[in-house]
């Protein structure tokens, strides 16, 4: 009999790839931190002699969760100003409050928090754009979180960096820090066409194409920036992405909600990839991505939470719902962006935009065992006629019983494996109490 490190015996196995089709009384077989085989149950237990054996006989296994657009950090910002719109949310309430607070001490435990959160929703690799990227990768590699840690690039000074090429070179250094880590990689991450200067956009295009790393960007987020952008600049942001070389396989677009059918041509052309953000979206008005276009014409379409600040949450179970729903919303059909898409979306679709779509997103021998099981032994997700249905339409992010990242559990039966959320949350409230003050010290004057 083989040896392996772990057996994971499940009622079904969606391995995502090369179909998105649930396997009855299936088993993952793990050994190094990689999937070395999914396989019948029956054949498992006669081939693999397993240090540990798991049985979850009404689960779910499936890859981890791949949220591929998100500012962790902004978790402690949760609530602050919601029911505005983006401008004023962003110009007149997040920003002020980001200068005030933004700190290496607030993003450690904004982004604990944040992977708290999202490991008991079943994710298993971020993409996160913001400040101090040098501590997101500390704290995520501290508690064996998969993330593709954004290189923050802004023109303008924040607690960080105090210009472009300040941000860049910090961003350049990071990057050689953690080029050989197997958990953390990294992305060039300018804020906006809107915020990046031409000229730092275009520096930062060759560095990209020279070191093979991907970009990841607003753009297209809201009508007001297509209109300041032809105003300012006489063409669409698009277009500019397009006039400057950012069009390419290494191109993450963030929202894209205001597309046209050329651009989406252009995009599917390009190689570029789309990381949605419904929730985000609908709660700013910022518009509604056409994800049902862009599928049809070939473009890697992901999914992202955004931050806690603008969503509430961090949950991709709601995002997978609200993609679906709201996909066949704007298509008008209900056979447009089915289960079966988004599961692809919030998982190896993810995975495949930040440039790991060899190393994780399916459970595919030789992978990393980025996994997670789902109860569907609940009364909201009984009978299950069609477990991938089942996991989009009726399952819930509380569903989530045990997640693994390069093998290692790091939720236990719905308790997390390295994290003291007693203390983590004392953190939490310290933060609530300094910025509450803050907050009424403003409106008293």
């Amino acid at each position: 009999m083989e040896k392996v490190d772990s057996l994971i015996n499940a009622r079904w196995v969606i391995p995502v790839e090369p179909d998105c089709e649930a396997l009855d009384y299936h088993s993952v077989a793990i050994r190094g931190g990689r999937i070395l085989a999914v396989v019948p149950t029956a054949e498992a237990e006669e081939r693999f002699e397993a240090t540990d054996v798991i049985d979850r006989p009404g689960h779910v296994v499936m890859p981890g969760l791949v949220n591929s657009h998100t500012h962790a950090a902004m978790t402690l910002l949760r609530g602050i100003a919601d029911d505005l719109p983006l401008e004023d949310w962003l110009r007149g309430h997040i920003w002020p409050a980001e200068s005030r607070w933004v700190s290496a001490e607030f993003v450690a435990d904004g982004t604990e928090l944040a992977i708290a959160e999202m490991l008991r929703s079943g994710t298993t690799c971020f993409s996160d754009m913001y400040y101090f990227p040098d501590v997101v990768a500390r704290t995520a590699a501290r508690l064996g979180m998969r993330v593709c840690v954004g290189l923050i690039v802004l023109d303008l000074p924040s607690a960080w960096a105090d210009s472009a090429n300040d941000y860049i070179a910090k961003g350049l250094a990071l990057r050689d820090e953690y080029k050989a880590h197997p958990l953390v990689t990294t992305a060039f991450a300018p804020h906006a066409p809107y915020t990046v200067s031409a000229e730092s956009l275009t520096r930062i295009r060759k560095l990209s194409d020279e070191l093979d790393t991907p970009l990841h960007v607003h753009l297209h987020e809201t009508a007001g920036e297509i209109a300041d952008s032809v105003s300012s600049h006489g063409e669409r942001p698009i277009e500019r992405f397009r006039r400057l070389g950012l069009l390419s396989p290494l191109l993450i677009a963030v929202h894209m909600t205001q597309l046209e059918q050329e651009d989406i041509a252009e995009i599917a052309e390009a190689g570029s990839h789309v990381s949605h953000c419904p929730e985000s979206n609908l709660k700013l008005a910022s518009g509604i991505c056409p994800v049902a276009r862009l599928l049809e014409a070939g473009v890697n379409v992901a999914l992202g939470t955004d931050g806690a600040a603008s969503n509430n949450d961090l949950d991709m179970f709601g995002e997978m719902r609200s993609a679906v729903l709201l996909g066949k919303l704007a298509a008008d059909s209900a056979a447009a962006v089915t289960a079966r898409d988004v599961i692809r979306m919030a998982t190896v679709n993810g995975a495949r935009a930040l440039g790991l779509g060899e190393e994780t997103g399916s459970l595919v021998p030789g992978k990393w065992a980025d996994m997670i099981a789902v109860d569907l032994d609940r009364v909201n997700t009984r009978p299950v006629f069609d477990p991938v249905s089942q996991i989009v339409y009726a399952a819930g992010r509380d569903q989530v019983t045990d997640v693994w990242i390069a093998g290692s559990r790091l939720l236990r039966e719905s308790s997390l494996a390295r994290i003291d959320e007693g203390d983590l949350l004392d953190r939490v409230r310290g933060w609530q109490r300094r910025i509450s003050l803050t907050d009424q010290e403003s409106a008293d004057r």
